[in-house]
């Protein structure tokens, strides 16, 4: 077969526009590499001993029309009503400005975590300013820049709640009035750590020395307004921390749960102009007091200041993220919901807190008008105050019901006497009477509710008295023409796929393609609210099903679950479910988890989070797995061996030829086999996960299957499992009990708040394996292999490969080694910076080995980008051999100096012994395209040893 052969023919096909080379290329690559065929190339680089022979029983690939002709047809299933449920989820204008500039946007969403904080400085501040408004709001000292959803920032808290107190008794109590979802989810985290949760009511439970924790809902799923000051009291005289689960919305007009004892305010932004999506992605919420910061889960984003001493942004306290802290994190978190914290805040700088508060009032007037109106109609509400939600009662909820649904409304169902409703900023004077007549009001009209103008102001000592975002950025762009300017000159500090690759090794950042984006904002997906009656729901059903399908052949699994909202929550359902299936055995005393030392640092974290002992495994000089360490770890631990976690290929980009006699070695002492998705793009097509013998995987969708990393986030890591492990997938309240999902209590529980996780995005991936289909996700992973195998060679004169597999090869990814230069005065971040002078983001930086980069080109890219990225890095190169040479000045050269600005070009001042042009404009590609970065090496020791996370603390600078 000839190398021109080996891709997609034909030139209207969407794999021809995904991936990066052609036929000319292609063979240019092939004989860089000496390999006579693509084909040739992989038998050479994967092992044959794990190749699969059997082809992929996915549906052919079809064009970008026909797939979304086809998603269409799909989409029209799905009946979007007016959604009245509420528990935590609310329709919502989107101002068209920021979903056209923002969420519809590739400057936006195709950008990656903002690591390298000089080139990341527009989604910082928006980050910044999404930490202003929650901290506001709460009356807390310090946000982090968003978890994953409201449920899983409660089990966050809890944790939280458990570290502060050293020692404490095993309870924590939760409000019965929380959301469901968010009492399930907490369910799951405690009882792997063994944690007693105790439900019941604030008003009669008395905290003793045993309660390290109470969290409570505030306005509750009923909708009532609760003081809570005296309870929160009884619980701080306990020694015990108080959460309160809140709505941002609701607190414009209520007292921030900061001025009555909270310790902590988690919740949802979701209503903050981010549409419901059958349930996400959504950015979660996490304030707490200043005391408690160290603790904090997350990212946090802090201001610091760049080399010339200018204001500078970006992630602070680094030791938190858990790759750093392993076994020993406190939270498995690697990500945040970036993209829909930036959307979040940009509807808050928007309307301002005027706007906000308008909304706020308008929602409590329509909601107290409707009160006095179904009490006119002989129905029972609130005796406490409300703000958006009633609890209706006394009435026939099965006829309120049918009678509601026929006039296109959902409610809340309850039981048979009650019905629960929400209402939100898209409420309409016609919904309200729609809604008195589905409960018996005569005529169709509003019947005996006045018009009220204004509300009556909320009762003491419930009403907020307090100011929030008084920072000018909050007064700044009510106009759209001011909105479009601030979010486009915030982009233009971001570099993103937009620009130039991003070779992030472990973190592929492949093409988003627009056909796949765009139905994220189609209305049949996006208005669904995720606890919709499931005749409502046919088409994404059909998706979710279709997806799970195909999910579960490439993974050669029997089941997938789509709930999982991050890889590192598919890791901890993953384990949840062999730690399940062990119990059910009656082998619960199963603990230890063999994990290598290579691994992701989220592994051993989510492996403590799920109460296992993890144990490391050795690699040896080529960056194996040691299979005699292995081997005996494996034996001295059989009668308590619950699994091994491991990444395949390995994190060092390596094919390990014996990883099936590993996985072996595991299942014949009675433990399970959890492997890593997180480079299953080099695997796709030629081998299967249950071909390598493992019982559960992951997979990043935001990764291999296309879906953007938002800057940051979101994220979806479902997890696939053998056929023994599928009744152990997480259940969900609002999942029937049949087939592969069951309820909670017989499964191993929910471990994200809604039950299909971050559905509205999994268009994306659905669009992607429909469009590739089984020959084009072939020739992907082939294609990844041989540009990996292509930047590795032309860097290794240069700069050493670090490891390799069979006949010199890599798999998708290398790691070039840069620690001889220390010797030099130079590291590695040094050379990241200065990749930013020529227009690229710096690969993975010193992980899995201090002193490297990790490179992980992807199929996307061209042979021309893959050439100008190289020609970057051996440009670099040049430059560090003159300073070893002593032709640049130890301390006075580009590398150590860069990035350089704009501003530090164009000054009066220059004091380098090297040219302007060469600081800013050191190749030719640069001349022509230039991105910028908005500020020179930012100081992280400044930034963290003088800590300020809003906005306020950028007035220190001036």
């Amino acid at each position: 077969m000839s190398s021109s052969s080996e891709l997609p023919a034909p030139s209207d096909t969407f794999a021809h526009r995904h991936l990066g080379s052609g036929p000319d290329d292609l063979a240019a690559m092939l004989g860089t590499l000496g390999q006579p065929t693509l084909d040739a190339l992989i038998d050479t680089a994967v092992p044959a001993a794990i190749r699969s022979p059997r082809p992929l029983n996915l549906p052919p690939a079809a064009g970008e029309s026909a797939a979304l002709a086809e998603l269409h047809t799909i989409a029209a299933q799905n009946r979007v009503g007016r959604s009245c449920i509420g528990m935590g989820y609310y329709d919502t204008f989107t101002p068209p400005v920021i979903q056209r500039t923002i969420l519809e946007n590739p400057g936006w969403y195709t950008a990656y975590t903002p690591y390298q904080a000089e080139i990341s400085q527009g989604r910082l501040e928006a980050l910044l300013n999404f930490q202003t408004l929650v901290c506001d709001l709460t009356g807390l000292e310090i946000a982090n820049a968003s978890l994953l959803d409201e449920a899983t920032a409660a089990a966050e808290a809890m944790m939280l709640c458990r570290r502060m107190r050293e020692g404490a008794g095993g309870v924590f109590f939760v409000s019965a009035a929380c959301h469901p979802q968010t009492i399930d989810v907490v369910r799951t985290r405690a009882r792997p750590l063994g944690i007693e949760v105790v439900l019941g009511d604030h008003r009669t439970f008395t905290p003793d020395s045993r309660v390290f924790g109470v969290l409570v809902q505030y306005p509750d799923t009923w909708g009532s307004i609760h003081d809570y000051a005296g309870f929160f009291a009884q619980a701080r005289a306990a020694g015990a921390r108080c959460v309160v689960a809140t709505d941002l919305l609701a607190l414009t007009l209520l007292r921030p749960p900061g001025e009555f004892g909270a310790d902590v305010a988690i919740g949802s932004a979701q209503r903050f102009g981010v549409p419901m999506g059958f349930g996400g992605p959504h950015a979660g919420f996490f304030a707490t007091r200043d005391a408690c910061k160290r603790q904090m889960p997350g990212r946090l984003v802090g201001v610091s200041k760049d080399a010339q001493g200018r204001p500078a942004l970006r992630l602070a306290l680094g030791t938190r993220e858990q790759h750093i802290r392993r076994d020993k994190a406190t939270s498995n978190i690697c990500t945040a919901q970036v993209l829909l914290a930036v959307m979040a805040s940009m509807y808050a700088v928007y309307h301002g807190p005027e706007g906000l508060r308008a909304i706020a009032r308008r929602v409590r007037g329509l909601t107290q008008r409707l009160a006095r109106g179904l009490a006119a109609l002989g129905a029972r509400v609130n005796a406490e105050p409300v703000f958006d939600t009633l609890t209706v009662a006394s009435v026939t909820a099965a006829h309120v019901h049918a009678s509601a649904l026929a006039r296109g409304f959902n409610l809340r169902r309850i039981n048979t006497r009650t019905v629960g409703l929400s209402l939100d900023e898209t409420t309409t004077e016609a919904d309200l009477r729609n809604l008195l007549a589905a409960f018996g009001a005569k005529g169709g009209t509003a019947g005996p509710i006045p018009a009220d103008p204004e509300p009556a102001g909320l009762p003491a000592p419930h009403a907020r008295t307090s100011a929030f975002l008084t920072h000018p950025v909050f007064h700044s762009y009510h106009t759209e023409h001011e909105m479009l300017r601030y979010i486009k000159r915030l982009e233009a500090r971001d570099l993103s796929l937009c620009h130039s690759m991003i070779s992030l090794g472990s973190c592929t950042m492949k093409l988003n393609a627009a056909s796949e984006m765009q139905p994220v904002s189609w209305p049949e997906f996006a208005r669904l609210h995720p606890f919709a009656p499931a005749g409502q729901t046919a088409g994404y059903q059909k998706l979710i099903a279709d997806l799970e399908g195909w999910l579960a052949e490439l993974t050669g699994m029997a089941a997938v679950s789509l709930q999982p909202n991050a890889g590192s929550n598919g890791e901890y359902a993953g384990l949840l479910a062999i730690r399940a299936w062990h119990a059910a055995r009656g082998e619960g005393r199963r603990h230890v988890c063999l994990i290598p030392v290579s691994a992701h640092g989220t592994n051993p974290a989510s492996a403590v989070m799920a109460g296992l002992t993890v144990v490391p495994v050795a690699c040896d000089a080529q960056g194996n797995v040691d299979p005699a360490d292995l081997r005996a770890k494996a034996a001295q631990h059989a009668a308590d061996l619950a699994a091994l976690m491991i990444t395949y290929p390995s994190t060092h980009g390596v094919f390990e030829g014996g990883i099936k006699d590993l996985t072996a070695a595991v299942h014949q002492h009675g433990g399970q086999v959890y492997l890593d998705g997180a480079n299953l793009n080099a695997l796709l097509g030629l081998t299967t996960p249950a071909a390598l013998g493992a019982d559960v995987c992951h997979l990043n969708l935001h990764k291999t299957f296309c879906i953007p990393h938002g800057g940051g986030g979101p994220g979806v890591g479902p997890i696939a499992v053998a056929a023994h492990l599928a009744p152990f997938l997480p259940g969900h309240f609002a999942l029937p009990s049949s087939g592969s999902r069951p309820p909670a209590p017989a499964g191993s529980g929910a471990v994200a708040a809604a039950p299909f996780g971050s559905a509205s995005i999994l268009v994306i991936s659905w669009m992607y394996l429909r469009m590739m289909g089984p020959d084009g996700l072939t020739a992907a992973t082939k294609l990844a292999i041989l540009n990996a195998n292509y930047v590795a060679r032309r860097l290794h004169p240069h700069f050493p490969v670090l490891y390799r597999g069979a006949g010199g090869l890599v798999a998708h990814e290398c790691i070039v080694d840069l620690r001889a230069w220390k010797a030099h005065g130079l590291e590695v971040e040094d050379v990241a910076k200065r990749l930013m002078d020529y227009g690229y983001h710096a690969p993975t930086m010193s992980f899995p080995v201090p002193g490297t980069l990790m490179i992980e080109p992807t199929e996307s890219e061209s042979k021309a980008e893959l050439d100008r990225f190289c020609d970057a890095l051996i440009a670099i190169h040049g430059e560090m051999q003159q300073v070893a040479d002593g032709r640049l000045d130890k301390a006075n050269n580009p590398l150590k100096h860069a990035p350089h600005t704009a501003q530090a070009v164009c000054s009066d001042q220059w004091d380098h012994p090297y040219s302007r042009e060469l600081a800013a404009f050191p190749s030719a590609w640069t001349r022509e395209t230039k991105f910028w970065p908005a500020v020179g090496r930012v100081d992280n020791v400044y930034g963290d040893r003088h800590l300020m996370c809003t906005c306020v603390g950028m007035a220190a600078y001036g």
